[in-house]
């Protein structure tokens, strides 16, 4: 095992992490280059500057500190990254969008499923952004977990009624607010689709808010409970 020295005397630089880190995506993490890779990840995107924040693929593969960490005798370094960001994503942690640039190439950015990183993919796919700086137009496309993925996570198993309920949802509600009803629903530790569903058809009535904090909401659907 590697020893380490410990850390150094004096003011140290710091890494702010949010509660439901440690309260809630920490215990169900199992996966330890998804722990690695969602660490790594977090501490990265908070050194950017700018409103947009978001780490590339071939960022982290030329990050010479994380593909020491994520080598294994089962697996390249580049393979466990890999992993490690589709369990990131497939639990929700991480967004990912698809950047298509002019020659076809395609490269995988990640964003912190977050307030910001929600909103700067919500700007995304509306068109209202674009990289600056870049010699050739790139074409970006988010890549959100699909709603089978959100009802495992956060419900439970599935069955084959409610795949068919479940598929009707995602055909009838934006991507997004499917999310959304998700984590409203976990923040109320409500975690009954019938819930997710009344907060989805109350929205489809009434009108959404894009400006509505999660706050606000989770007092508005308190009776669904």
């Amino acid at each position: 095992m590697e020893g380490f020295a410990g850390f150094p005397d004096g003011k140290l630089e710091l890494v702010h992490l949010p509660d439901q880190f440690f309260s809630e995506l920490l215990p169900i993490i199992d996966d330890l280059f998804e722990l690695k890779v969602t660490l790594h990840c977090l501490w990265l995107i908070q050194q950017k500057g700018g409103d947009v924040r978001y780490i590339t693929a071939s960022e982290l593969m030329a990050d010479e500190v994380l593909m020491r960490g994520l080598q294994d005798a089962s697996l390249s370094a580049q393979e466990a990254l890999m992993e490690g960001l589709e369990l990131a994503v497939a639990r929700g942690t991480l967004i990912q969008v698809t950047a298509q640039h002019a020659d076809g190439a395609d490269e995988n950015w990640y964003f912190v499923n977050g307030e910001h990183g929600r909103a700067a993919v919500s700007r995304i796919e509306r068109g209202e952004w674009a990289p600056s700086g870049d010699d050739e137009p790139v074409f970006l496309q988010a890549q959100r977990p699909n709603i089978f993925i959100l009802y495992e996570q956060n419900i439970g198993m599935l069955s084959p009624l409610m795949a068919e309920e479940l598929k009707d949802a995602e055909r009838e509600y934006p991507a997004d607010w499917i999310e959304d009803a998700f984590r409203i629903a976990l923040s109320n530790n409500a975690r009954r689709w019938a819930y997710v569903r009344s907060i989805l058809e109350r929205w489809a009535r009434e009108g959404r808010s894009k400006r509505r904090d999660d706050k606000e909401a989770r007092k508005r659907y308190a009776d669904y409970g």
